[in-house]
């Protein structure tokens, strides 16, 4: 996870440099996406929300809820804020195996082994399921994180639940 810290005044867009403007765009339409969030910044007696100019409406929550996944392990079946997410074994093996041991990173040959039971499969194997798996649970669901040059782990700020019972 990468954190930036933006600073632009926004009083007046017009005034801001090209550089800023760019900028600007790119955080707003990674925020319309889903693929960022804003949290934190100044409290409220450091700084008052400006007024909504007339003839403008107020701007949408900038920061939708995360959807829930609920793994259900006796019934091998997956919710995604209560409706059934269509998973193939594997894919679901992956992704309990990943929400079991939160916090720590797999290289693609552990996986190979953990999920599929065996390493003679291409290390790729693992790249093509996890794709798989997070085009299924969607693109606004953080779910698995790359570890650059190492392999994978469970995002952070995922919200997944797992019942083992009946």
């Amino acid at each position: 996870m990468l954190t930036v810290t933006l600073n632009i005044p926004l009083a007046g867009e017009e005034s801001l440099s090209p550089a800023a403007r760019r900028l600007l765009e790119a955080a707003r339409e990674l925020l319309e996406r889903g693929e960022a969030v804003i949290s934190g910044g100044p409290g409220p007696a450091e700084r008052r929300p400006d007024p909504v100019p007339a003839g403008r409406s107020p701007a949408r929550p900038l920061a939708p809820a995360i959807p829930t996944l609920h793994i259900l392990a006796a019934s091998r079946s997956v919710l995604r804020d209560g409706e059934p997410l269509p998973l193939t074994r594997l894919e679901f093996d992956l992704l309990l195996h990943l929400v079991a041991h939160p916090r720590r990173v797999f290289t693609r040959l552990q996986l190979l082994n953990a999920v599929w039971g065996y390493e003679h499969a291409g290390v790729r194997t693992v790249d093509v399921h996890v794709r798989r798996l997070r085009g299924k649970v969607g693109v606004d669901v953080p779910l698995v994180t790359t570890v650059y040059g190492v392999g994978y782990r469970l995002a952070d700020d995922a919200r997944v639940t797992i019942d083992r019972t009946g």
